[in-house]
């Protein structure tokens, strides 16, 4: 009986500290996880945003960014808010037509803010005079969580060449 009664008392000491071992650990496996879901929620916005863009439809973007966003196009003046940000799209999409594919090189999260930078490569599409030309860019979006939502809360990008 007392062989039973050790091996029992022994069994239950290693899965007390297997339970205690898992516990200790799960907080950063939680984190890892955790920070894995929201680098895919802000993956998603981002090709949201790429879909709007290849679109022209500024009613897809807004929803995109943050009430106070802010978008600032190489060789234009920074658009600041809603209504700012929607007029300058408006003017973009009257002036190109983007067919691009975007590139995510790194997302860095940090609580209700993150940061991604991306590269973009295509075509746009001149209305004015109906050429085709080759697009490439390099982009920085500062993201902002919003009621559990990633949304774009300033969005800067240049040429590459």
């Amino acid at each position: 009986m007392k062989p039973l009664a050790l091996t029992s008392t022994l069994i239950l000491l290693l899965a007390a500290c297997q339970n205690k071992t898992e516990n200790q650990s799960n907080p950063s496996n939680q984190t890892a996880m955790e920070q894995t879901t929201e680098k895919t929620a802000i993956q998603k916005t981002l090709f949201a945003y790429r879909d709007a863009l290849n679109a022209s439809d500024v009613n897809q973007v807004l929803p995109l960014y943050t009430h106070d966003g802010v978008f600032m196009p190489s060789n234009a003046p920074s658009a600041i808010g809603q209504e700012q940000v929607k007029a300058s799209y408006e003017f973009v999409f009257k002036t190109i037509q983007l067919n691009i594919e975007f590139f995510i090189d790194e997302i860095v999260v940090n609580g209700d803010y993150a940061f991604a930078r991306t590269t973009s490569k295509g075509t746009t599409l001149i209305h004015a005079n109906g050429q085709t030309v080759p697009e490439e860019n390099r982009e920085l979006f500062v993201l902002q969580k919003s009621n559990g939502t990633w949304k774009i809360a300033r969005y800067m990008f240049n040429k590459m060449k």
